[in-house]
């Protein structure tokens, strides 16, 4: 029973996972699970795999009889056949003689048709329909572990012989993203445009809002030239990196953008409260463990035992970090509401107050779209369709960046720009106090 949940776990959480799908490299050490899954895959009708396995190894306690490397093995299968596969685990038998699933070969069958030269065992697969796909290997033989290299390549074959090493439902992706890179080159280009026109009335937070649509340009393209390098050869070839990069700094400028919109910060009072000071203190390192995380996610794949734990963890600080900057707005609100009702300035002070609650509710809509509603997408979208959550993912980013630059745009005569004489003598006070303390 014990290990039937944990191969529906492990099959569950399959077709959850985003993985690149590119020709990967694993290396299994000493590895005791019943189950591992290596890839998931979209194919179409002309989908093939290209296996390597060397440096197999199977350990065993010592005065134990050998290994039966025949219950040892590769296999495919889809979705719907987990229930039968934990059946088969739960009335005690073998997955891989279960007849719901695409049987590969067994360790049995590298001992006997490896290269004796090289020490590679090759094997090659036609995929038999077109299905997505998830590949596992399975461990029969009790109390003992597994150590092997595998190289994998997943790919289906375009009408003019081009192998295409994307899913089925990502082959798009390319043009995708670098329609999103011209959409966000325009944009950062009208922004710098606005601003210019409107010199008298920018503020320090306007050249950051710019900053951050630049960064986002630059992320959809290297994302663009990533999938393209995939899709023809299979391997990113260095546009990884500078995605990673350009990624790392654009999700650190985003939460830090909105936290500062979210405190009037540069346009309503040119300081940072201390409370709000430490909620920056916490996202910005969050989100450097956030972005560490997802390059080992990209760059491990799923085989590696703690993957999902680093998914977990993830998706964890990447909640923790949409919840706090929450925080700064709600803060603002609350002082605006305070001070709508309290000095002689009401009506202003409820403007702006309407402006900060429509900007509480674009953030909060991004967060749960983008966080939730993507992600059902990504789980429950046919996989000929996969790449609708990934625009959906864009659009909604673009709506949001696309908002929030229109309302707190540099014009003339806005309210939300304009410094009363009380907000500038607290900006004073709290200044010379910071000068005092240090």
């Amino acid at each position: 029973m014990g290990l039937s949940w944990r191969v529906g776990v492990v099959l569950l959480l399959s077709w959850l996972a985003c993985s690149m799908a590119e020709i990967s490299h694993t290396h299994v050490e000493r590895d005791p699970r019943p189950i591992i899954l290596f890839e998931t895959f979209g194919f179409d009708s002309t989908g093939h795999i290209d296996m390597n396995v060397s440096d197999d190894m199977v350990y065993i306690p010592k005065g134990a009889p050998d290994a039966d490397q025949s219950v040892m093995g590769f296999f495919i299968t889809t979705a719907e056949a987990e229930t039968q596969l934990q059946i088969e685990l739960r009335n005690g038998g073998c997955v891989l003689d279960n007849p719901n699933i695409h049987k590969l070969f067994t360790l049995a069958d590298v001992e006997t048709g490896k290269n004796r030269d090289t020490g590679v065992y090759t094997h090659y697969y036609d995929v038999p329909d077109a299905r997505e796909y998830s590949m596992f290997f399975a461990n029969c033989q009790p109390n003992s572990v597994v150590s092997m290299k595998v190289r994998l390549a997943f790919y289906n074959i375009e009408p003019g012989g081009k192998k295409d090493y994307l899913p089925a439902g990502k082959t798009q992706l390319p043009k995708l993203f670098f329609l999103c890179f011209l959409i966000y080159a325009i944009a950062a280009g009208v922004w710098i445009y606005i601003c210019y026109r409107a010199k008298a009335t920018v503020h320090k937070i306007h050249w950051l809002m710019g900053g951050l649509v630049f960064l986002k340009a630059l992320t959809c393209l290297t994302q663009a030239g990533m999938y393209s390098w995939i899709k023809s050869t299979g391997q990113p070839d260095g546009w990884n990196i500078a995605f990673y990069v350009f990624s790392f700094f654009r999700g650190i400028m985003l939460f830090v953008v909105i936290v500062l919109i979210g405190t009037g910060w540069s346009f309503l009072k040119p300081f940072l409260q201390d409370k709000e000071k430490k909620v920056m203190m916490i996202v910005i390192p969050l989100q450097v463990l956030a972005n560490i995380a997802v390059v080992i996610l990209d760059e491990t794949g799923p085989s590696n035992r703690e993957w999902f734990t680093w998914r977990d963890i993830l998706h964890l600080v990447d909640i923790v970090c949409c919840c706090a900057i929450l925080f700064p707005i709600v803060w603002s609100i609350k002082h605006l509401r305070e001070a709508a009702s309290t000095d002689g300035k009401a009506a202003r002070n409820l403007i702006k107050l309407t402006l900060f609650r429509q900007f509480y509710v674009m953030v909060v809509s991004y967060i749960y779209f983008t966080r939730i509603v993507v992600y059902l997408l990504k789980s429950t979208t046919p996989y000929h369709y996969a790449w609708t959550a990934d625009l959906a993912d864009q659009a909604a980013a673009l709506l949001f960046y696309v908002l929030t630059g229109y309302k707190f745009r540099p014009v003339e005569q806005n309210p939300y720009f304009v410094l009363d004489d009380e907000e500038e003598e607290a900006a004073r006070e709290a200044l010379r106090d910071e000068e005092f303390d240090l």
